[in-house]
């Protein structure tokens, strides 16, 4: 059995060395040997996940020929690579990327502050907003006066309530994807979503590819589970899926699950194009593999009208037998509403409520009857005009405060969602975020969205406050900035002197 999941080859690698910009040029790397330069080229490749871990590299004769250098460099370099834990090799198998041993991931910054936590602190580690009110509050009110009706039942609904799914039917069939109430699941969240569907299609060991980045509390999720994560880089800026990368994992590695978040995506904000939708779907269907795309974002547009965007990507396969589609209540309308839902083929959906006997036998009557209030009277779409105005103010703030506090900062802005992607400038991103917590204010540091410890030169940052306060969290971040390019750190060959990674 290999130990690698996909290939790269000597062309594509060196057009990833040669793309590496400024911010992958750590201080002291100039006027190193050519190997040390080549080894310190796919190292920070792999922090960065643009190059996976448990990638199969080409053979040192047909890389030195693709960078024009001696065999002798590629083979020294291979070998400084294996000595730090970023290679491994095996006679007669190649050589595969890899990440030192014993890396944990970060303990904290995705878990929001709780209510009673000490004032002062601004807390940009979860991507979450208040509530729209008084949207919510007239939901609830609402499903009271239907909750009588609803009481006179058994109130058990393992499918769901049969109303809530005829709304979102129904809003599927807007959207462009003709849809049954028996394409539908309701769901604890879009967490208890994708675990049912994790627990049938992937019960343990089973391979899973993934966006690199991803969602944070999906990846742990899928760990927990035993999945064999297959990460699958995205592609440059915010153009969604690099198609050749997840044609390559899907027919090398041939996941039996993979799970993509096309619409804003969290945390890079990028949209994937309607080709795109389309041949991802093709490439799926192809290979076997079930496709789980979340669209969690899907409705947080802010610089597009909702009708100018993409098709859901469940329009290229209607029937559900190929892509299941995961969607929530939490982002578009407030966290605290723990109902999401499954779209899929009637017989998948069946197996899915026939599992749910041994997991939370269904979600909550309350909640539903309060999302179904929203989709069917007109809430929903007045809930989602304020939240994407809120949006549109922070995302000006944010972006504002940070580029003025620090300009070395690089990312791209994306049209909707919650989240800004942000390149530290080669500074450690796990480093940024403890030294930011002691000066009162949260973020969630990059290897927290990849896999294996990818993206140590990142972190994410939610646009969720507005005006002051968004500029006070950019100045607290640009001291904790100052403090790491201050001092020195280690670690694994992860950082050099004053906290860069290397």
């Amino acid at each position: 059995m290999t130990e690698w999941t996909s290939t790269v080859g000597a062309g594509q690698l060196a057009r990833l060395l040669g793309s590496q910009g400024p911010g992958g040029d750590a201080p002291g790397r100039r006027g190193r040997p050519a190997y040390r330069a080549l080894a310190d080229g796919i190292r920070l490749l792999v922090l960065e996940g643009r190059l996976p871990v448990a990638a199969r590299l080409p053979a040192e004769r047909e890389l030195a020929g693709a960078l024009r250098v001696s065999r002798t460099t590629v083979a020294t370099a291979f070998e400084s690579l294996r000595a730090d834990g970023f290679l491994r090799s095996r006679r007669g198998s190649g050589s595969w990327t890899a990440v030192p041993a014993g890396r944990a991931l970060p303990a904290r910054g995705l878990e929001p502050l709780p209510p009673e936590a000490p004032g002062g602190a601004i807390d940009l580690g979860c991507a979450q907003l208040p509530a729209p009110e008084p949207w919510l509050s007239r939901a609830f009110a609402a499903a009271l006066t239907t909750l009588p009706q609803a009481a006179r039942t058994h109130g058990d609904y393992p499918a769901g309530l049969p109303a809530l799914r005829q709304a979102l039917a129904d809003r599927y069939t807007a959207r462009g994807v003709p849809t049954m109430p028996e394409q539908i699941m309701i769901a604890t969240g879009a967490m208890g979503a994708v675990g049912a569907i994790c627990r049938l299609f992937a019960p343990g060991g089973d391979r899973v590819a993934v966006d690199q980045p991803s969602y944070a509390n999906v990846l742990q999720l899928l760990r927990e589970n035993g999945a064999r994560l297959v990460p699958v880089p995205m592609g440059e800026g915010l153009t969604g899926w690099d198609l050749p990368a997840w044609r390559r994992v899907l027919s090398e590695a041939a996941p039996r699950l993979a799970y993509a978040i096309a619409d804003f995506h969290n945390p890079t904000g990028a949209l994937a194009d309607e080709e795109r939708r389309r041949d991802l779907v093709a490439a799926a269907r192809s290979a076997g593999t079930v496709l789980v795309v979340d669209e969690t974002m899907a409705d947080l547009t802010i610089d597009r009208d909702p009708g100018a965007l993409p098709l859901p990507v469940s329009a290229f396969d209607p029937g559900g037998s190929t892509v299941v589609t995961v969607g929530s209540a939490s982002k578009s309308v407030w966290t605290g509403l723990r109902i999401g839902w499954v779209r899929a083929a009637p017989e998948l959906i069946r197996r899915l409520v026939a599992a749910r006997a041994w997991a939370d036998l269904g979600s909550p009557v309350m909640e539903q009857l309060a999302v179904t209030w929203l989709l069917t009277e007109g809430g929903w779409r007045a809930a989602l005009a304020e939240r994407r105005e809120e949006l549109r103010r922070n995302r000006a703030a944010m972006v504002t405060a940070l580029r003025d506090r620090l300009p070395e900062w690089d990312f791209a802005v994306p049209g909707g969602g919650l989240t800004l992607w942000v390149r530290t400038g080669g500074l450690s991103g796990s480093r940024i975020a403890d030294a930011a917590e002691r000066l009162g204010v949260r973020v969630a540091s990059g290897p927290r969205f990849g896999v294996d410890g990818a993206f140590e030169g990142y972190v994410r940052v939610p646009f969720v406050v507005a005006g002051p306060v968004a500029a006070e969290a950019a100045d607290r971040l640009a001291a904790a900035v100052e403090r790491v390019a201050g001092g020195t750190v280690a670690g694994a060959g992860l950082t050099t002197p004053a906290g860069y990674i290397s």
